[in-house]
C-alpha cells in the first residue's frame, strides 16, 4: 500500500495545476522519497515470507543499506525543508513566492539528496570495515543496529561514531523544525482573528504528525545503547519505520488537506468523463 498511496500522490501533484507550489513541489519529493525507501526493503521482505528464509547474502545486504540510509537520511532533511517552508509562508507571507522561487526550491531538495548520499557513503564505509563471521545475514533487512551486533570484532569505536553521525543528521534537522515552529507559533498567536489563526495552524497539522512519526522512531533506533533492545523490539520497529510511516504518509496530508482533497475529487470527475 506504502508504494500506490506515494504514487498516488506524485501523480495527483503532478496532474494538478494548483498543486504546483512549493508546499507541493517538497510533498512530492517527500512521497518519491517514502517509495524509494519502502522499495529497498519490501521486495525482499515479501520474498522472505514466500520462501521462508530469512537470510540476505553480504553483498545485497550492504547495497541494501546503503540505498535505504541515502532515503531515510533524505526523509529527514526533506522534512526540514517543509518546515521551511511553512515558517516563510506563516511569517514572511508577501515575500512568499520570492524566497520560494522555483530555483530555491530545486536547490533545496538538491541539498537533501545530496545530505542522503554524503550520510549513506559513510554510514555504509564504516560497516564495510566490520568483519562479519557468515556471508549470509539471518535477517530480512539490514540495518546498522543490527549489522554492529553480527560483527565478529569489537564495534565500540564504530558505535560511538555512527551514534554521533546519526546524532548529528537528527539534532541538525530536528533543531531547524523546532525553530521554524517555534517563529510560526508566534506568528499564529499574533493573528487576529480566531478563523486565521485556525487555518494557519491546519496548515502544519499535517506536517507536525509526519516530523513525529518519523523522528520518534529514528529516535528510537538509533539513538540508544546496541544492547538496550530485545529481538522483538529490533525486528518492529525497522517494519515501522520503512513499511508503517511511507503507508501514513499520503494519508496524513490528504486526509487533513482541502487542496488535495478538491484535486483529487477534480482528478477522479476528469477519469470518469
Amino acid at each position: 500500500r506504502a508504494p500506490i498511496g506515494n504514487l498516488g500522490m506524485i501523480s495527483l501533484i503532478c496532474l494538478n495545476a494548483q498543486l504546483h507550489t512549493p508546499m507541493y513541489y517538497s510533498l512530492s519529493n517527500l512521497s518519491l522519497v517514502d517509495l524509494c525507501c519502502s522499495s529497498v526493503i519490501t521486495p525482499k521482505m515479501l520474498v522472505n515470507f514466500v520462501s521462508e528464509k530469512n537470510i540476505i547474502s553480504y553483498a545485497g545486504c550492504m547495497s541494501q543499506l546503503y540505498f535505504f540510509l541515502v532515503f531515510v537520511i533524505a526523509e529527514g532533511y526533506m522534512l526540514t525543508v517543509m518546515a521551511y517552508d511553512r515558517y516563510v509562508a506563516i511569517c514572511s507571507p508577501l515575500l512568499y513566492n520570492i524566497t520560494m522561487s522555483h530555483h530555491v526550491c530545486s536547490l533545496l531538495v538538491a541539498v537533501v539528496y545530496v545530505m542522503g548520499l554524503i550520510g549513506s557513503t559513510i554510514d555504509t564505509s564504516l560497516m564495510l570495515k566490520l568483519p562479519y563471521c557468515d556471508v549470509l545475514i539471518s535477517h530480512y533487512f539490514c540495518e546498522i543496529p543490527h549489522l554492529v551486533k553480527l560483527s565478529c570484532s569489537s564495534t565500540h569505536d564504530i558505535e560511538i561514531i555512527m551514534f554521533f553521525l546519526a546524532g548529528f543528521n537528527i539534532i541538525v534537522t530536528s533543531l531547524t523544525v523546532l525553530v521554524s515552529y517555534a517563529f510560526i507559533f508566534s506568528s499564529i498567536l499574533h493573528i487576529s482573528t480566531r478563523e486565521g489563526r485556525s487555518k494557519a495552524f491546519s496548515t502544519c497539522c499535517s506536517h507536525l504528525a509526519a516530523v513525529g512519526l518519523f523522528y520518534g522512531s529514528a529516535s528510537f533506533m538509533y539513538l540508544k545503547p546496541s544492547t538496550s533492545s530485545s529481538l522483538a523490539q529490533e525486528n518492529v520497529a525497522p517494519v515501522f519505520y520503512t513499511t508503517v510511516i511511507p503507508m501514513l504518509n499520503p494519508f496524513i496530508y490528504s486526509l487533513r488537506n482541502k487542496e488535495v482533497k478538491a484535486a483529487m475529487k477534480k482528478t477522479l470527475r476528469r477519469k470518469t468523463f
